[in-house]
């Protein structure tokens, strides 16, 4: 007899002999497993366990074997063994070798692991809160729209153009508006995609969309951070806060009723966004987006370090977005005239009296020429009373 086949009738003995075991242990009578009403009495005044015994519950005090035969299928010791452990690796990353994230304890928190506050935080308040304030911010512009209707010149046009914004700022702006554009869409259907595409497009399209979107927006975003940049450096000027801002405010810009009020070259409400939107969460989040791509030089790159510059960044944008809502209404279908301005570069002087009557009275005093660009600007405009 050849040794081979005695090493396999040895190893089917040892397989008929385990099953044979479990099926015993499975056909045992219930009556065995359970404790009779009377041992109920006495396993209750089973003595307190000595001093230095183990306090963990029974199923951690049980070995692998046992834990294998009460729950099979029950893989946590080896996921604690796994995160109790790092090995080497050449990879310049001071977690490289470490295969799971360490566990973290958080005093007065239900969160054992930095991973699980992430995901925690990210699911069930970012995207819920952050869905529904983005949602809330477009129905408040249609309801807007609906009640107060686009805000129509209250003159006739005269034909006299005034320059608003030379060729180098109307590039700049619709650099900086393109690119935020494409990373919000990018980034709403990667943060909400989800819950309404997904079930449309199916997993596999939908898959492909957004790997596609995250490529896209991973490029786009060093280009909307240079276009922020020099966006704010050209406009800072003309946004600092003057006393005309307080009446601006107190009126609420005459949106509601009651007229304009009278207002530089940007009143009250466009320098809050350029302050506050373009600014602070246009800032913030364009550093936690550099942090994301891995473009910040001389910065580890640990998993909680990206973890939080992904909570940062999800909250900058999302607030990001819903004041954009609000100048991009302002600035297009909400305004008569206003879309002019960025689009020509021109706008008339019926419209500069109506919305930015100090800045018209500079240019019509010489102050400020009406025409910045081009080989040489336009004369002061005379001053002319409008015509209803």
């Amino acid at each position: 007899m050849s040794r081979s086949f005695v090493r396999f009738a040895a190893a089917m003995a040892l397989a008929l002999g385990l099953a044979a075991g479990a099926v015993a242990q499975t056909a045992a009578p219930a009556s065995t497993a359970a404790p009779t009403p009377a041992a109920a009495p006495a396993a209750a005044q089973q003595p307190a366990a000595p001093p230095g015994a183990s306090t963990l519950p029974g199923y951690l005090q049980q070995s692998n074997g046992e834990r294998a035969k009460v729950q099979p299928g029950n893989n946590a010791p080896m996921w604690r063994q796994l995160k109790e452990q790092a090995g080497f690796s050449s990879l310049p990353n001071p977690e490289a070798g470490v295969l799971i994230q360490p566990q973290t304890a958080y005093p007065g928190s239900a969160f054992t692991s930095a991973g699980e506050a992430w995901r925690q935080t990210r699911n069930l308040l970012l995207i819920p809160v952050g869905g529904w304030l983005l949602i809330l911010a477009a129905l408040g512009i249609a309801a807007f729209y609906l009640l107060r209707g686009k805000i129509k010149l209250q003159h006739k046009p005269t034909g006299r153009k005034i320059e608003r914004f030379t060729p180098f700022e109307r590039f700049m702006h619709w650099a900086l508006a393109i690119s935020f554009v494409v990373l919000a869409v990018s980034g709403i259907v990667m943060m909400f995609g989800k819950f309404f595409l997904l079930p449309v497009l199916g997993s596999a399209l939908f898959g492909w969309l957004t790997y596609g979107l995250k490529t896209l927006h991973n490029f786009i975003g060093p280009l909307f951070a240079i276009s922020l940049v020099i966006v704010l450096l050209t406009f800072v000027r003309d946004n600092l806060p003057s006393k005309s801002d307080l009446a601006w405010l107190a009126k609420g810009g005459g949106l509601f009723g009651g007229g304009e009020v009278p207002s530089a070259r940007f009143n009250a409400g466009e320098k809050i966004w350029f302050w506050v939107g373009v600014l602070v969460f246009g800032l913030v989040a364009v550093g936690s987006g550099l942090v994301l791509d891995k473009l910040v030089p001389n910065l580890a790159y640990a998993r909680g370090t990206m973890q939080v510059a992904e909570i940062v960044h999800a909250v900058s944008t999302i607030l990001l977005m819903a004041m954009a809502f609000g100048h991009i209404y302002i600035g297009s279908i909400g305004t008569e005239g206003a879309l002019d301005g960025m689009r020509t570069g021109y706008v008339d002087e019926s419209w500069a009296r109506q919305h930015h009557a100090l800045w018209l009275d500079d240019i019509q005093s010489g102050k400020i020429p009406a025409q910045r660009s081009g080989p040489k600007a336009q004369a002061p405009l005379p001053v002319v009373k409008p015509k209803a």
